[in-house]
């Protein structure tokens, strides 16, 4: 590796996230990927001292601390997202480009400013929406032909991380990101239902958006479930495709005689098929070759490209707005729902 032309890289955060992000950066590293992991900032000593011993780089406190210090050129932002701003404009000022885990941040005030500050200093912000990077996406996008409606299904077993915001922001925001990246339109309606269940926020949420340009999409997230799943399915014309993000698969199926056949009973007789499977005339099952990939890794050679090369990436700042806006119309149609139903949450 060429250490005088290897972008210099600081971790913001050393907590679950920031320990990902540190391992990807170093195992570029050790690959010879001219990239040099040089701080990770923290002010939690016995988080900053874990991260320190594992990965071999100084520790500090601030992110003042840090820029006094060392020169850095792009950083990971893995702090609890009510500090997502504050990192952003010390980061920015100092010249530094970002990869901002989602949300994006709090509220659509605090995004636009830390957008703008960007914008005005020439800097690169990328958001963590690190789906899109999944292997069965992207095989997916391949076959994207007007989709018109969407089924995602978010579960998760209780964790203590990421009780800063609720599982809209925490989990769902994943496929509201997705899902508008390939529908390409924005949200005409949204009613949705929430509750908390163990902890203070909203814990499971159901949400019915329907877009400008008529597609529809049902999305599910609960961080309480028995069960781990994380699956897409989508419809667009003769044809139906189902993802399951943790397998990183998809399947197609094709229709040719059943062109007519209502979506819901295509969906019913689709979740009965599998591969090698003898489907109903009419139908074609395939299993879509999907290369394998860690969607952390690959999103971080993304915006190290992005950084290095200064273009656009690929989940740009305004991509995590997006997201964030839909994110928080759903929050506010819970709150109206909760109003009118009598529960508190």
């Amino acid at each position: 590796m060429d250490r005088e032309n290897a972008l210099r890289i600081v971790v913001v955060g050393a907590g679950a996230f920031g320990r990902n992000h540190l391992r990807v950066y170093k195992e570029l590293a050790d690959a010879g990927e001219p990239v040099c992991l040089v701080a990770v900032v923290d002010p939690d000593a016995a988080a900053a001292r874990e991260g320190a011993e594992k990965f071999g780089v100084p520790v500090f406190a601030s992110i003042a601390e840090c820029m006094a210090a060392t020169e850095v050129d792009a950083a990971s932002v893995c702090v609890p997202t009510v500090h997502h701003r504050a990192a952003a404009e010390e980061l920015i000022a100092a010249g530094v480009d970002m990869l901002v885990e989602k949300p994006l941040a709090p509220s659509l005030a605090d995004a636009d400013a830390m957008l703008a500050l960007a914008a005005d200093h020439g800097r690169i912000v990328q958001v963590g929406h690190l789906e899109r990077f999944n292997p069965a996406v992207t095989a997916a996008r391949r076959y994207l032909n007007r989709p018109m409606f969407f089924e995602s299904h978010r579960l998760s077993v209780f964790t203590p991380r990421s009780l800063d915001v609720d599982v809209v922001l925490d989990l769902m925001i994943h496929d509201l990101d997705i899902v508008l990246s390939l529908v390409d339109s924005g949200a005409a309606e949204v009613r949705a239902v929430g509750l908390p269940v163990l902890s203070a926020k909203v814990d499971i949420a159901n949400v019915r958006v329907e877009f400008e340009n008529g597609c529809v999409a049902n999305f599910t997230a609960s961080r309480v479930s028995t069960e781990r799943v994380r699956k897409l399915r989508f419809f667009q014309p003769h044809q139906y495709l189902s993802l399951d993000f943790a397998r990183q698969d998809l399947l197609m199926i094709d229709v040719t005689a059943a062109a007519g056949m209502d979506p819901r009973q295509l969906a019913a007789m689709a979740a009965m098929l599998q591969p090698g499977s003898h489907p109903s005339a009419g139908l074609s099952l395939n299993k879509v070759a999907v290369e394998p990939g860690e969607p952390l890794r690959l999103e971080i050679v993304a915006f190290l490209n992005a950084v290095r090369n200064r273009t656009r990436p690929l989940v740009s700042g305004e991509d995590g707005r997006a997201a964030l806006k839909l994110a928080l119309e759903i929050n506010q149609s819970i709150a109206m729902h909760a109003a009118k139903a009598g529960l508190k949450i």
